[in-house]
Formats: C-alpha cells, sequence, structure tokens
C-alpha cells in the first residue's frame, strides 16, 4: 500500500477538497482507498464517540467501511491538551495513530491521510508534517493557495524545506484568472528547475469558497427581519459598508451575490447595496432598519441579519470560517472534481507517488 500525506502553508488552501477529489479520482481508476486524517484540532461528537467532521464526510463521499472515530484517531481536546503538558498519563499518540493506520489500511491500494490545517500544526504534540511523513512511510503532496507572485514561491520554497525529501510535488489552488500566465510561464518553469514537482494549477472559483446564508446564519446567531430566507443562497464576496452613499453604489456595482455589513442605522447604504448584486445585509450593533428596507429586501429575495456585535467582532467571526471549501453541498464536490480532471496531471501524481498502474 502507497501512502499520500496531503498538507498545506496555511489554512483554507483546498486540501480537504484535494483529499476526497484524489480519493475519487483512484477509486474511478480501480484502486482500493483508505483515508485518515491522523490529528484534529476541532472536535465533533457523534453520539458518544468524539471525531472529526472531515472524517465523517470522507467516510460519506468515498464509501468507507470504517467509522469517523476510527478514522481521526487523536482528537485534540482542551482536556487531552491540559493531561498532555501536564504529562499526567503517557497519551502514546504516534502508537495510536500506527493503530488506526494499519486497521484503515487493510486490503487497500492507497491511503490518503489528510495532515494539519497548515505546516507549522502538530509540532507541540511531536507530530509535525516532516516527522509524520518518515514515521509512517508517508510521501507529501503540498497544496498551496495562491496569493500573490512573490508569496506563491516562498511557500513552496518554505514546504520543500519543512518536508524534505518526502516532498513529492504540489498543487497550486485558487488561482485567479490574472495570473495563470505567470505560473505557466514563469513559476511553474522555475519550480520545475528547482526540483519540485508541480501535478496541477486549479483556477480560481469563487462559488467554491462562497458562504450560504445558512452558514452565515450559523455563524452569527442573528436575528433574521425579512420575512424570507434562502438558506442555500451564496455569499461570494463582503463588503463593508462605511463610507458615503455614493462611494458605496460605485463599489457595490463591482461586485456579484455580495453579503454587505453596515450599521442597522445606515439606510442609505442598506438602499444602495439593495440596488445592486447583494444576498445579504448583516447590520451590526443590534440596531433595527427602517420598514421600509425590510419590506424591499423581501422583494428582492435579500436576507436581512440583525445582529448585537458591532462591525469589527462581526468581520472577525465571518473571517473564522469565509474561504474554507466547504463541501458539504454536492455541488461543491462536484464542481472541484471537474476542476482536478480538467487541471491534474493524474498520471503523473500517480507515478511520483510509486502506486502501480493496471488497477
Amino acid at each position: 500500500m502507497k501512502s499520500i500525506y496531503v498538507t498545506s502553508i496555511e489554512r483554507f488552501s483546498g486540501k480537504t477538497a484535494t483529499c476526497l477529489a484524489l480519493g475519487r479520482r483512484f477509486q474511478e481508476a480501480g484502486y482500493r482507498v483508505g483515508f485518515l486524517k491522523p490529528i484534529s484540532l476541532q472536535p465533533w461528537h457523534i453520539g458518544r464517540h468524539l471525531a472529526d467532521e472531515d472524517a465523517a464526510f470522507a467516510k460519506e463521499v468515498l464509501h468507507l467501511a470504517a467509522e469517523p472515530w476510527e478514522i481521526s484517531p487523536v482528537v485534540v481536546t482542551p482536556e487531552l491538551l491540559k493531561d498532555y503538558l501536564a504529562g499526567k498519563e503517557p497519551l502514546d499518540l504516534e502508537a495510536r495513530i500506527k493503530s488506526a493506520c494499519d486497521r484503515v489500511g487493510v486490503d487497500r491500494d492507497v491511503l490518503i491521510a489528510e495532515g494539519g490545517a497548515s505546516l507549522r500544526e502538530g509540532y507541540f504534540l511531536g507530530l509535525p508534517s516532516s516527522s509524520f511523513a518518515e514515521k509512517f512511510g508517508c510521501q507529501i503532496l503540498v497544496v498551496v493557495r495562491y496569493q500573490d507572485q512573490i508569496r506563491l514561491l516562498d511557500d513552496v520554497l518554505a514546504a520543500r524545506e519543512h518536508v524534505g525529501e518526502a516532498l513529492r510535488g504540489i498543487l497550486i489552488n485558487r488561482v485567479p484568472e490574472d495570473a495563470l500566465a505567470f505560473i505557466q510561464h514563469s513559476a511553474q518553469p522555475y519550480l520545475e528547475k528547482a526540483g519540485v514537482p508541480v501535478f496541477g494549477v486549479l483556477p480560481e472559483d469563487r462559488h467554491l469558497s462562497a458562504l450560504t446564508v445558512k452558514e452565515l446564519v450559523e455563524a452569527l446567531n442573528p436575528q433574521v427581519l425579512t420575512s424570507k430566507i434562502n438558506e442555500e443562497a451564496l455569499v461570494e464576496t463582503l463588503t463593508v459598508g462605511a463610507m458615503t452613499a455614493e462611494a458605496a453604489l460605485s463599489r457595490f456595482r463591482k461586485g456579484v451575490n455580495k453579503g454587505v455589513i453596515t450599521g442597522g442605522d445606515r439606510t442609505d447604504i442598506q438602499l444602495a447595496a439593495l440596488e445592486t448584486s447583494t444576498t445579504c445585509l448583516i447590520l451590526t450593533g443590534n440596531l433595527h432598519p427602517s420598514p421600509l428596507i425590510i419590506k424591499q429586501a423581501d422583494e428582492f429575495d435579500v436576507t436581512i441579519l440583525l445582529v448585537k456585535a458591532n462591525t469589527m467582532e462581526t468581520i472577525e467571526s465571518i473571517e473564522r470560517i469565509f474561504g474554507k471549501t466547504r463541501l458539504g453541498q454536492p455541488v461543491k464536490l462536484q464542481r472541484f472534481m471537474e476542476l482536478v480532471n480538467a487541471h491534474l496531471d493524474f498520471e503523473r501524481l500517480r507515478q511520483a507517488f510509486g502506486i502501480q498502474p493496471g488497477k
């Protein structure tokens, strides 16, 4: 069995989506696929069991026999962290992960292991990405989210320093259209010459990183002021309305499917938002808007959420989840699969990880 350890430079790079897409692609090619989320920092309860939400979704998508708590063997809770730091008992996390790896890898051709949210994770447990690959016999794929030209190159070369010889290559994700030429003609040839294979370059798709109105409601716990709420409506961008109405209208016209954050007393900003492509109004400070605004929002199918927090607190709450490719929606997973099929050199990746053909 061959193991692919998928990690990333930073959060929201598309690591989970990549794991699931690779798993599906190998399955479609006839390989028997296993999945492991060795360490989770986000406890998620399933009945009396503690697991990882991504592991539960992977079980569903990849039709795995193992239970979510079996494929996420180490879930770091506040209690576990306290005991670990105090040295109260030998937790032997490495043995726990090794046992899980052996179980979920039985009769599998390929095991896909989802690493931490960034290359910084795992050090306090003694299991950073670099040592994980060495201890468990994995080869590493790094998912790098495009930020800008220089940062891309620094991120890739820093990843190579972190993981060393275990690195088999990278996938560059969320590349804006205006950066594709730079990647293809400059960055990729440079990285290949530097010994870092680039298996694919995935273009940015705003629908994948968008939030639904339902997810905003769950994150903000607001009062919904409109009579109708389209929970699956997508919020692709966020805009803070803290300018003049004239400036706001000019800015709002440039964006589509927006979420506009402004004070409940800014009727001018709210009207400007409603005149453009807006999915959701998020009103801060617990200030109720004019009844006219609510009526017009209902007519335009725009949801109004009223929150008690101020604007900065509201932005911080949303930023914790905005930008993450939340694949619980089947349409998002299907779209990501299409991007991977179109832009990932699957055969080159298979060969680089030593996975035999002909399955």
